[in-house]
């Protein structure tokens, strides 16, 4: 996602030969995260990051993989990234497996966020450092979860990050914006918040078939859109918007430039309607939630949702690890697909070792997203 001006300059071309990605193609463990943010390797910390509160929650590396586990479900999760063909990479992103920091508590707690930069990366930078740290801060629960208090920590957190990142911006005179959505899973509980046009996606089972063999390719899956995009065209925003003094042109942008209607930062836009205030979503997992794929505008745009999560089910089902399918999805929506943004795309795997369904309302969450 950009601001109109954004030119579009540079042409990428598949290399030859065997087919992997190309060398702007980045990975978890090659992309620049900040030291509060960036997941680490058994190799980077041989400190085993331990058991959360109790044994049945934990994390660690098996085989190779950095997994965590909580009530007979492990966790697998990383990222990819490609500059398309911008003249750089504007957006940021989140793998945090243990996500606690120094947060006492007996729930476990993981993050993954996706920050898409537009008119510079500065925006994403600061909330890719922060919004988890003041979602903390603001009282997520560590020991017994109520949905509630996490909703209004989560809010807490993007209204306190939005302010310290206007204050920065205004000191350093910059005005960098950056849309944004973020899963928190606590305990079995699934948070997804988002501002923007990043959006959230999740794989789940349409029969309990799948509680064993999670992801053999044979359990029909539903591809769930888990957030609501926030666009200055939209009737509900443009309303908001106009409200606020603001103006949202016939090709659909606030003040004639801006595409997305909540951002974090975009400070000159700030007092005619952009708000960083973000819809918040819960579910608990069951068993049948295979996957959650995070991607910015850059990917949706070549991907619809049941297209993506078709295609990473099929990678999973060859048994590929997850930093393999990531870069895979990345690969093919910049390269054979033609997407020419900044793309970038988290993929969050559940895996059942117990092959036992959790408790949940989900049926409730989806038919509460069909109304959208």
């Amino acid at each position: 996602m950009s601001l109109i001006a954004d030119p579009v300059t540079e042409n990428k071309t598949p290399n030859a030969g065997e087919g992997e990605p190309n060398s702007s193609l980045k990975r978890t463990s090659e992309s620049k995260a900040p030291e509060s943010t960036a997941k680490k390797s058994k190799t980077e910390n041989d400190q085993n990051p331990g058991v959360f509160g109790s044994d049945e929650a934990g994390s660690g590396v098996e085989n190779g993989k950095e997994v965590v586990r909580e009530m007979g479900f492990e966790i697998e999760a990383d990222s990819a990234e490609d500059k398309g063909s911008r003249h750089s990479m504007e957006d940021a992103w989140v793998v945090l497996l243990d996500a606690a920091l120094d947060s006492p508590g007996k729930l476990r707690c993981a993050h993954f966020a996706i920050y898409d930069g537009h008119g510079g990366r500065l925006a994403a930078e600061y909330a890719q450092k922060h919004l988890h740290a003041n979602v903390l801060s603001a009282g997520l629960p560590r020991e017994l979860l109520d949905i509630k208090v996490a909703k209004r920590a989560i809010l807490d957190g993007f209204r306190k990050t939005d302010e310290s990142l206007l204050q920065e911006s205004a000191a350093g005179g910059w005005q960098d914006g950056a849309t944004a959505v973020c899963v928190w899973v606590v305990g079995k509980t699934v948070f997804v918040a988002n501002i923007g046009d990043a959006k959230a996606v999740v794989a789940r089972s349409s029969t309990s078939d799948g509680l064993h063999n999670r992801t053999d390719g044979a359990t029909p899956m539903k591809a769930i859109v888990l957030t609501r995009e926030h666009k200055a065209i939209y009737p509900q925003e443009r309303a908001r918007i106009q409200k606020a003094g603001g103006t949202v042109s016939s090709n659909g942008r606030l003040q004639g430039r801006l595409e997305v209607s909540r951002a974090f930062g975009d400070r000159q836009f700030k007092k005619v309607g952009v708000v960083a205030t973000p819809e918040i979503h819960s579910f608990d997992l069951t068993g049948r939630e295979h996957f959650i794929i995070l991607g910015c505008d850059g990917l949706w745009g070549v991907f619809g949702p049941s297209d993506a999560v078709d295609f990473v089910q099929k990678l999973l089902k060859e048994g590929l690890p997850v930093t393999t399918v990531c870069c895979r999805l990345v690969r093919e929506a910049v390269l054979e697909r033609g997407c020419k943004d900044n793309c970038t795309a988290v993929v969050i795997v559940f895996k059942n070792k117990c092959g036992e369904g959790l408790s949940c309302g989900f049926s409730e969450f989806e038919a509460e997203l069909f109304k959208w």
